[in-house]
């Protein structure tokens, strides 16, 4: 077997449960953030896969000619004596027989009679697959169930979103059920497989309120007039040259060719040796580039979005944003290429020049359109912050001490928020609101213990549990009690199978009060539509 960390362990087996338990015939959705191993996961999928299932033919799809090749060496590094190949023009094999196949969808969409039957098809960076139905994705899944009606499909991705649709699982045609497995940013961060993410208080913002929006994404060329100005540049130069002082490997985002070598070339003026990488730059060009990147010969990369999918870099420790984007993917693929762990690495900062982190919210937490199209808010106006006046940290409003330099705050203070003021992670915040979209509810079992009801609050792409033990006696079972109660229910169901066939009677509530506790999350208050009053109790303000 794979050598796994405990997550992805458990990533791997949520997808054997899921199909042998009553999600059988649908198809499941992993996320992982970025720099968490997705690569790892995928390889002992397949492994296990063909372990217990026996003779089994797995495609593995990605539109990125990088990620092809990072996922088929990832495989033949854990497991050397796999039948794997690759079919990818870009990187010149056509490989279509061995048991796992790595494609390129842009070579295999019209081709899927070379695979014959497909049991598997598993999508990395499964945000890209658009809904709409003719498209080489749809073409391609759609001629493989031809010849396999039961074919299984498996996404992974960090983002479960696409910015035009909603939620992968959520909404007509989506092509994934639910989720079967989630790790949150804050946890791989505080369990150490994840660096952790600062922002300053950057005196530029971008403004962009004379740019026109088409497709939901600001249109291109408008934003690049809007932001690429001579004045404009040199004064994002001179904040990313005092910030990135005591730092060696920036990312740069720029929101236009011109625009990022604008950049770059006031950036080599200045002793900066900064670099630029466009979608059609020369791959050998694209490969020395960044490998000198990496050695640590060229300081600085500068690109418009070539560097969010595929690249692979844990040393950058900077990356300053000056692309505005309204797409919530795109603005957390971004900040993830800061997030891979390396040797004499402390955090990675996030200079955010374009106000995304105001638009979108934290990047643990970026708010997404439903399918309707209405973007999610929360009941409060998000986290309240202050900036250090001695390091220019973005602290909460809460603190009375800077974490970074120890300056003691006054106890009475004037706040004024400003979009580059909040905080990159929602750790920033001791708690938060979030909008409830739907809950589920499952038995949870522990050994030596009476089983117990697991209540989970579905919230955009992210998820929240508690658990309420009506089985329990004592103080347990009266505070089961009083949650039923307070949802409305009726007489207090005995068992879990009893109220989880009961749960027509509960009401969902809008929004619930999110704290961090330690390394959990409690749900400390729930907002409801119609305010519940339980008998007997007082209501409960929020």
């Amino acid at each position: 077997m794979l050598k796994l960390r405990p997550y992805q362990r458990q990533a791997v087996d949520s997808v054997f449960e899921w199909f042998e338990g009553e999600g059988h015939s649908a198809n499941p959705l992993i996320v992982l953030p970025t720099g968490t191993g997705k690569s790892l996961v995928l390889s002992e999928i397949c492994r296990q896969s063909i372990a217990e299932y026996g003779e089994m033919k797995i495609v593995v799809v990605t539109h990125v000619m990088e990620l092809i090749a990072q996922n088929y060496a990832e495989m033949m590094r854990q497991w050397p004596q796999a039948d794997a190949g690759i079919y990818s023009a870009g990187i010149g094999k056509r490989q279509h027989t061995p048991a796992v196949v790595f494609c390129g969808i842009q070579s295999v969409h019209a081709k899927a009679h070379l695979f014959q039957k497909v049991d598997f098809v598993i999508v990395d960076e499964a945000h890209l697959i658009p809904r709409k139905v003719n498209t080489m994705y749809q073409k391609f899944l759609n001629s493989l169930r031809v010849a396999n009606p039961h074919m299984k499909i498996i996404g992974l991705t960090a983002t479960p979103y696409r910015m035009d649709s909603g939620m992968l699982h959520t909404g007509d045609g989506a092509l994934f059920d639910d989720i079967c497995y989630e790790y949150s940013v804050l946890d791989a961060i505080k369990e150490g497989y994840l660096c952790n993410l600062i922002t300053k208080n950057t005196r530029l913002e971008l403004d962009t309120s004379g740019v026109h929006t088409r497709g939901g994404e600001f249109i291109q060329a408008e934003l690049q007039d809007a932001v690429d100005e001579e004045g404009i540049n040199r004064r994002a130069v001179e904040e990313m040259i005092e910030w990135g002082r005591d730092r060696n490997h920036w990312l740069i985002f720029g929101s236009g060719v011109s625009h990022c070598l604008h950049l770059s070339e006031m950036l080599n003026e200045k002793g900066i040796d900064c670099r630029t990488i466009f979608g059609d730059t020369p791959k050998d060009e694209r490969a020395e580039t960044i490998a000198a990147f990496k050695r640590g010969e060229v300081r600085a990369l500068c690109s418009m979005g070539v560097l969010t999918t595929g690249f692979n870099a844990p040393q950058v420790d900077m990356i300053a944003v000056l692309r505005p984007t309204k797409s919530p993917g795109l603005f957390v693929q971004i900040v993830g290429r800061g997030m891979r762990i390396a040797e004499g690495k402390n955090d990675c900062l996030i200079l955010d020049f374009a106000r995304n982190i105001q638009r979108h919210g934290p990047v643990d937490q970026a708010r997404v359109k439903n399918k309707d199209h209405r973007e999610k808010t929360e009941p409060s106006d998000g986290p309240l912050v202050k900036n250090c006046p001695q390091c220019r940290s973005v602290v909460h409003l809460s603190c009375m001490q800077c974490p970074d330099c120890g300056y003691e705050f006054p106890r009475e203070i004037k706040i004024v928020s400003k979009a580059s003021d909040l905080p990159v992670l929602s750790s920033g915040s001791p708690t938060h609101w979030v909008d409830v979209d739907s809950v589920k509810y499952t038995t949870h079992r522990k050994p030596g213990k009476p089983d117990s009801l697991k209540v989970t609050y579905n919230c955009g792409f992210l998820r929240y549990s508690e658990w309420v033990c009506l089985e329990h006696q004592g103080y347990a079972a009266e505070k089961a009690a009083t949650w039923w109660k307070g949802r409305g229910g009726s007489q207090i169901p005995l068992t879990v199978a009893e109220a989880i066939a009961r749960q027509r009677e509960l009401e969902t509530p809008k929004s619930i009060k999110i704290k961090r506790n330690g390394k959990f999350d409690e749900i400390t208050t729930y907002l409801w539509c119609v305010p519940r009053v339980p008998p007997g109790e007082a209501r409960l303000s929020v």
